[in-house]
């Protein structure tokens, strides 16, 4: 699998998702810096975690406008797959490329734990070595992390099974996203948006393996 992370002034977690693919993969990936135009050959681009220009304005919407998201734009309109994780998802709604958007957590805190998530559909590259309904623990750490969008967009998600994590905390939801979502898929199921962080559970010295067979899905994916 080649892929591409793309780095941001502010990222934060994308020497963590690179070492995770680095893992399943045993070659690093490609580091793009926001500012260039070009993409290389990849089969993924990744959008990491992190707070893109501080989060000012909104989290994302700077990042959004940034030189190289037209190339990725490009390439996922070619297919190319997109992974973005936790400031990475806010950043995809902010260009378009998945639906709804993230507002402020419900409890206007930032919230940094482990939390309890169950896994919707294996039926694509992102979650394909989880089981259906298994729920993993997985770390979280955002300020920004309430989904949001129309009820006729939830129910389109919903019918269509594009959902592909919920919060199932014992204590409940943990920023009042709209049901208890975690991360959804584009229509297509090439771009995947979650506000967990699974690169941070992928070696027993980290504290688990929950986020491992995440990574180990799209390696198998692109073998």
């Amino acid at each position: 699998m080649k892929a591409a992370v793309i780095v941001f002034p502010g990222s934060n977690c994308d020497r963590d998702v690179a070492s995770a693919l680095k893992l399943v993969t045993g070659h690093a990936p490609a580091m793009v810096w926001y500012k260039d135009r070009d993409l290389p050959d990849c089969d993924l681009i990744v959008l990491p975690g992190g707070f893109s220009h501080g989060d000012y304005l909104r989290s994302g919407a700077i990042a959004a406008q940034a030189p190289i998201m037209e190339a990725v734009r490009t390439k996922a309109g070619r297919g190319v797959a997109v992974l973005g994780i936790c400031n990475g998802f806010q950043i995809l709604t902010e260009a378009d490329l998945l639906p709804g958007g993230l507002l402020r957590n419900a409890g206007l805190k930032f919230i940094c734990k482990d939390v309890t998530l169950s896994v919707e559909t294996t039926d694509s590259i992102f979650t394909a070595d989880y089981r259906q309904g298994q729920v993993i623990r997985v770390p979280i750490a955002h300020h920004d992390g309430q989904y949001v969008a129309d009820d006729a967009m939830l129910d389109r998600l919903e019918g269509d099974g594009r959902i592909a994590f919920r919060y199932v905390d014992p204590i409940g939801n943990p920023n009042g996203s709209a049901r208890n979502i975690a991360g959804i898929y584009s229509e297509d199921r090439r771009i995947l948006g979650l506000m967990p962080h699974p690169e941070r559970l992928v070696e027993p010295a980290l504290g688990g393996t929950d986020g491992l067979a995440f990574f180990t899905s799209l390696a198998r994916a692109f073998a």
